[in-house]
């Protein structure tokens, strides 16, 4: 259920749809949502989920919150990592729907070269792939919870684009603890014919912080074993 939303957005469909989503991250949320605004493709929206923060996420983003950025905010009762990207995806209006972890950070042309990308190979259903690692390239196997793995065999929820439509066949994310960008992408190559992958590394992937994702995972990981 959603709590409360708050949008400055017109109602043109954009290309791309940016979902953000967010906890406890207003430190570092700024840095992913100046990356966005830096783009040199402009022809985007932002979709923020407040995974029910409780730190001042809420007044970095009120001033974000203009005509000329098109943005909507949404606080909602906690749903976890994927379900908080499923409500991104399911109030999405681009033509594709992609990711920006809050604790990442785009390079400046970053939609411009695959919205290239997307035209020259015929609006294909999926694109991914091209990710600058900052920090351990290591993380949890999601095949051996027990180990480790490095990011250079896994697929990266970050630089997935997405055709909307597709995204809402698939009912988005699956809700599992671990591994759902890979599940999501192992469901995807089976139904979709049309898939690519780049090498432009402009997804900026902060591993270095204490307070990411999988980082988070890996010390979880170290308790229970």
């Amino acid at each position: 259920m959603l709590r409360n939303e708050v949008i400055a957005i017109n109602t043109a469909s954009p290309f791309f749809s940016v979902v953000i989503t967010t906890y406890n991250r207003a430190v570092l949320l700024n840095r992913a949502i100046n990356s966005l605004i830096a783009q040199t493709e402009k022809d985007w929206e932002v979709i923020i989920i407040d995974d029910e923060s409780t730190d001042d996420t809420a007044s970095q983003i009120l001033k974000y919150l203009q005509p000329k950025i098109r943005i909507r905010y949404v606080q909602q009762l906690s749903k976890g990592y994927a379900g908080a990207k499923n409500t991104g995806i399911f109030l999405s209006l681009g033509k594709y729907i992609t990711f920006l972890d809050s604790d990442d950070e785009y390079a400046p042309t970053h939609l411009e070269i695959r919205k290239k990308l997307i035209k020259e190979n015929h609006s294909p259903d999926f694109l991914h792939g091209g990710v600058k690692i900052i920090g351990s390239p290591f993380v949890p196997d999601k095949n051996n919870y027990g180990g480790m793995i490095n990011l250079s065999e896994c697929v990266i929820g970050g630089t997935f684009f997405i055709r909307r439509q597709l995204a809402f066949n698939m009912g988005g994310f699956p809700e599992i603890p671990l591994g759902s960008d890979a599940a999501l992408f192992e469901k995807i190559s089976k139904i979709a014919p049309n898939i690519i992958k780049t090498e432009v590394p402009t997804y900026i992937y902060h591993r270095e912080n204490e307070n990411s994702i999988t980082n988070n995972l890996t010390r979880l990981r170290k308790i229970s074993v």
